[in-house]
């Protein structure tokens, strides 16, 4: 390969010739782009003779390079064979080409786009609507076929998602517990109002912040490794291939994780709660000197238990709602990776937001019972 040159003759005129030689491709320009872009850039600025006729190879890296130390306007004195002629030619054409402007938009095609966004929606109703019909229907067979339960996906589902969640759980929770006394001590000290920490702990993490936060873990933790299973066996065809032996997907594949997580979320509730109330007590005992057997006295009296109850009901719903989620757009993958990120980037979003709209329901719902006023 050819290293490209560029050699200057005087003429008997006065004038130059910049001759060029070489390769002016891109494998031969690579190793030497600068110092070439430098020489064309000092003689592009006075009147020349751009000589190519020896120039061996040229392609579009070589011709763009010269075209831009032309300015985009060729020479008044060039030589150069037929075929650089159109690659020069070609790299001129594209740059006299307008911008493409994308058309204006009509009230139609508004219209087609949000019927179309419509249908999606549709389609992912009627598709989880089916998933939760099927799922019924397994639980009326079960009921009448009791050793049908698939008791070991259900064990291995409760593993998973349950006691392998407990050390992340602990840590958040802890931390949470620890952040909401520490920024609530800086405001009730100032009021001299150093015991309702209690009632913002109590109230806030048993009600609120616990459910939410095992479940917002859950969804981005189980809810993504269920949905990224089944796409995978979408992907290497075991679903199908369940399907021609005969074996139920819904009850061997979606059933058991539903189960293992509305019975696994609850105790992850439990838990975290309990973790990050200690947490809060921590701080409190550090910022405020409240001592840990004031906090234990007070907890039961500020805080009623019908509060630990929502709590735990919002687990058991969050549960099922996480693992329904999961499912669906777990079996909503097509046979392609692309798929398989998309969809379960989807699951993990839907879940979440899900779960703050099941939240807020349930705020309003309940919103006259458990309060201590």
């Amino acid at each position: 390969m050819a290293a490209p040159g560029i050699g200057v003759v005087a003429t008997a005129e006065g004038g130059r010739d910049l001759i060029l030689t070489g390769e002016w491709t891109l494998g031969a320009l690579a190793p030497r782009l600068t110092a070439i872009e430098r020489e064309l850039a000092a003689h592009a600025a006075l009147p020349s003779r751009w000589n190519c006729l020896g120039v061996e190879a040229m392609d579009s890296t070589g011709a763009m390079l010269l075209w831009r130390a032309w300015r985009r306007t060729p020479p008044a004195l060039l030589l150069a064979t037929p075929g650089q002629q159109r690659v020069l030619g070609r790299i001129a054409a594209a740059e006299r080409e307008p911008a493409a402007i994308p058309p204006p938009s009509s009230p139609v095609e508004s219209l087609i786009t949000l019927g179309g966004v419509a249908l999606r929606v549709g389609r992912q109703l009627r598709d989880a609507t089916a998933l939760i019909g099927q799922l019924l229907l397994d639980l009326v067979h079960l009921g009448r076929h009791p050793v049908e339960l698939p008791r070991r996906e259900i064990f291995a589902n409760l593993y998973k998602s349950g006691v392998r969640a407990m050390p992340v759980t602990a840590l958040v929770g802890f931390l949470i517990g620890v952040v909401l006394s520490y920024l609530s001590a800086l405001q009730l000290k100032q009021y001299g109002a150093d015991a309702f920490i209690v009632n913002i702990l109590g109230l806030g993490i048993i009600r609120e912040l616990g459910p939410v936060l095992v479940a917002v873990l859950v969804a981005g933790r189980s809810g993504s490794a269920m949905t990224a299973q089944l796409g995978v066996m979408r992907v290497t065809e075991e679903i199908d291939a369940l399907a021609a032996m005969g074996v139920s997907r819904s009850l061997r594949l979606v059933l058991p994780k539903v189960l293992a997580l509305a019975l696994v979320m609850p105790l992850l509730v439990l838990w975290t709660t309990a973790i990050a109330l200690a947490g809060g007590m921590v701080s409190a005992q550090i910022q405020l000197d409240i001592s840990y057997g004031f906090f234990f006295d007070t907890l039961p009296k500020a805080v009623p238990v019908a509060n630990l109850w929502i709590g735990l009901a919002k687990g058991f719903v969050f549960g099922i709602l996480v693992a329904l989620v999961a499912c669906h757009f777990g079996l909503r993958v097509r046979p392609n990776t692309e798929s398989l990120s998309a969809n379960t980037t989807a699951s993990v979003v839907t879940a979440i937001t899900a779960v703050i709209l099941v939240d807020a329901i349930f705020a309003i719902a309940t919103r006259h019972v458990g309060l201590p006023f």
